[in-house]
């Protein structure tokens, strides 16, 4: 027997435990900005809330509404979205890190650190190339409506 095309890891839960598992985790990471986990549940919660740091970097209702149902608490949705996302917006993906810790004395399992790798005590950085273009964008269309003022008062004499 294979296993292809079965995505995803069951922790020895059902499907409603499974996904309030990570629901939790997410809020947990959202909340306290770094968590320590055992390794399988922290490589499962990393590409979950990375799509939603995706999502709230748009900040739309939309995409706030579809963050709110992913996580447990509204207030670490309008956290994620009013305050960790603008800080990430230098960075395109890849917003988390997994740093293996110890090996648990009870059962030796691999316990592992979710963080992200940005410092979120810092204020918000914008990107340097976006507001250069949005400058020459700018620029160059007062450019042209100068053009086009001055040619209608040429027409006009």
């Amino acid at each position: 027997m294979h296993r292809h095309g079965y995505k995803g890891r069951k922790f020895h839960r059902e499907r409603d435990q499974r996904r309030a598992l990570i629901k939790g985790l997410a809020d947990s990471l959202i909340k306290y900005e770094s968590i320590e986990t055992t390794l399988p549940k922290a490589k499962e919660v990393v590409p979950y809330v990375e799509k939603l740091i995706t999502k709230a970097k748009v900040g739309d209702l939309h995409n706030r509404r579809i963050i709110i149902s992913k996580l447990q608490t509204i207030a670490s949705a309008n956290k994620l979205v009013d305050e960790i996302a603008p800080k990430l917006s230098s960075r395109n993906s890849g917003h988390l890190r997994i740093e293996r810790t110890i090996i648990r004395r009870g059962d030796n399992a691999q316990l592992a650190k979710v963080s992200f790798v940005d410092d979120l005590s810092t204020k918000a950085v914008k990107k340097v190339s976006t507001d250069t273009e949005t400058a020459k964008d700018s620029s160059t269309k007062t450019k042209t409506k100068t053009t086009k003022a001055s040619t209608t008062t040429k027409e006009k004499k």
